[in-house]
């Protein structure tokens, strides 16, 4: 059975080495001192490993079973799920008068990793409470806060995202799930949504389902959709579950992977829903959820890529085959390990430039929407809200990709069940696929975020690059600003073919748009790996009780450099192609 170890002390290097967290005036970030982080981590690891992590072959194999309208997760969930709640990890970052703990969300999203990674499907269960959560906080009345968040936060009641139907997916302004307003101020909420997850389970003991839906006699599209509280049981005048609401599971999805999570078909018929925010104004709620789901949701792609690497890392030394090409180097054995061979460090090289490159850029990621919302930044919330369709898309795609990789050094045994390898892949794909598929991220990118407040944001990047490259070009930091740099111009390029061309031919750019997107994560990693590399290389010239972990960094940094940046230049060509390679074979020839 596969194994999980949290990648604490990686996480920790990121959070004060290279980001410098306690130093930071964002409010809240003064406490996050070393000593204080490294507990929280520690304590998250030891439950993400020795519990969570347990259960994630068991869920796989398991799944969830519906039988006269009750949900029953997997064996071992629901006294993991006790635990997690009986920690205060799922209130890690919400507000105290909620019962939360009030932390920053960067450490939210570090924890976050670390439970993903044990067991993603497992973890998913708070994730989408947390995001209701958040959007009831937003845009809650103060009797909604009250009624709903307290329990919420400790995950006393769990919370779901319900957009999707069977005819409408990204394009929701067709949807035909109605709400008719009642003379007490609710409506009743009738239609069917499909690709629940978390939908219903056995786990709290009241779900509380935000739900999109037209308010009859609305405006059409997309501009007459709004949000509603919809709670599995009426909630009491005493604060309690009281009578059952008029939402049942039409059946649980039979998926890829995150077979332990309860991806449902719900039904409303004339449910009872609270309207959340204003009437013909849902996207605007929901938003608040899925911008937050999109960013866990790139986390998820790093975690499910950390924990395949690490087995296939262990494999890889174990496992004897063949004998190394310059001389034997197992002269005990019949055979050397596999790590000895080219092609497979290649590969593992792959997954881990990656991994500890995407970890970087997510926590830098977390610490923006902190700086935005804690500090009122208008800057930084441009800045995260340029980088999410990249942050969700990019680290999802190669997240995936790094998993196959983590199969691939298996051989034969990682297509085999037993190994474990397979659930990695198939839990991974899911990523690219909700909270918005990657195409659609890659749209929302170049078709709206790049020219948002006039490109302001993107321009600030740019220049964010311009000047690390600046001040750390010389001596042995050359060797990673210079190839930021020419990565940088690819980026730039591209946005100046986009400005020149989008406007006569918006094909020139949308076609363009995915690859545009990986360029954009390629160099955010670069960034990344500069930032590191100017870390580790003073560390080691300044002495350092770890000199071995500083040097492991910059070899690394060194292989992003030579072996993964240079993709920039590719798809730079590719979007410079144009429209007329994808758009001038006729439909009917496809």
């Amino acid at each position: 059975m596969p194994s999980y170890t949290a990648p604490t002390k990686d996480i920790q290097y990121v959070l004060h080495d290279v980001l410098n967290v306690s130093k930071s005036d964002i409010p809240g970030y003064a406490d996050l001192e070393p000593d204080f982080t490294e507990a929280i981590l520690d304590a998250a690891g030891q439950l993400a490993s020795e519990v969570i992590a347990p259960l994630n072959v068991v869920g796989d194999k398991e799944g969830c079973t519906l039988e006269n309208g009750v949900i029953t997760t997997p064996t071992g969930f629901k006294d993991a799920f006790e635990q997690v709640k009986e920690g205060g990890w799922p209130g890690l970052d919400l507000p105290e008068e909620f019962g939360g703990q009030g932390l920053p969300y960067l450490m939210s999203t570090a924890v976050g990793e670390l439970f993903s990674g044990a067991n993603q499907a497992f973890t998913m269960y708070q994730g989408l409470t947390h995001g209701a959560a958040s959007a009831i906080l937003v845009h809650g009345t103060d009797q909604q806060k009250a009624t709903y968040l307290p329990k919420m936060t400790s995950c006393e009641w769990t919370g779901t995202m319900n957009l999707t139907e069977p005819h409408c997916g990204t394009d929701l302004g067709l949807m035909r799930t109605k709400a008719e307003p009642q003379d007490d101020g609710s409506y009743k909420i009738s239609g069917q949504k499909i690709f629940i997850s978390a939908g219903d389970h056995d786990m709290s003991e009241n779900v509380i389902h935000l739900v999109l839906a037209k308010i009859t006699g609305g405006p059409e599209g997309i501009k007459g959709v709004s949000l509603f509280i919809v709670p599995k049981f009426i909630v009491d005048e005493d604060g309690a579950p009281g009578a059952r609401n008029g939402v049942s599971v039409g059946s649980i999805e039979e998926k890829m992977g995150i077979h332990g999570n309860s991806t449902c078909v719900m039904n409303y018929d004339e449910a009872t829903g609270y309207l959340l925010g204003d009437m013909h104004k849902g996207m605007r709620a929901m938003f608040t959820m899925m911008n937050e789901a999109r960013l866990g949701v790139g986390m998820q792609g790093l975690a499910q890529a950390e924990a395949a690497y690490q087995n296939a890392v262990i494999y890889a030394k174990d496992r004897l085959q063949g004998r190394a090409v310059t001389g034997v180097e197992n002269p005990d054995g019949p055979a050397d390990p596999l790590i000895v061979h080219p092609d497979i460090r290649r590969n593992l090289l792959d997954q881990k430039s990656f991994i500890e490159g995407a970890r970087a850029f997510m926590l830098w990621g977390a610490q923006l929407i902190d700086q935005a919302h804690r500090s009122e930044d208008k800057d930084a919330d441009g800045l995260i809200s340029l980088m999410t369709p990249v942050l969700k898309g990019f680290l999802t795609d190669k997240g995936y990709e790094a998993t196959v990789n983590a199969q691939q050094v298996y051989g034969g045994h990682g297509y085999i069940e037993e190994w474990g390898m397979s659930q990695f892949t198939r839990d991974a794909r899911i990523a690219m696929i909700y909270e918005g598929a990657n195409g659609v991220q890659a749209l929302d990118l170049v078709g709206r975020k790049l020219a948002t407040d006039g490109g302001k944001h993107v321009m600030a990047f740019f220049e964010m690059v311009k000047s690390f490259c600046k001040e750390n070009g010389e001596g042995d930091m050359a060797e990673f600003t210079d190839p930021l740099k020419a990565a940088s111009k690819d980026l730039q390029g591209a946005g100046m073919f986009f400005m020149q061309n989008g406007m006569k031919n918006p094909n020139a750019a949308l076609s363009g748009s995915y690859d545009f997107m990986h360029l954009f994560g390629y160099v955010c990693l670069g960034l990344m790996w500069a930032r590191m590399a100017k870390v580790s290389l003073a560390a080691l010239e300044n002495g350092t009780d770890d000199a071995e972990f500083h040097q492991n960094k910059l070899t690394t940094a060194r292989y992003y450099m030579a072996r993964s940046l240079p993709m920039t230049g590719t798809l730079l060509k590719r979007i410079e192609s144009g429209a007329d390679p994808v758009m001038t074979l006729p439909a009917e020839a496809f």
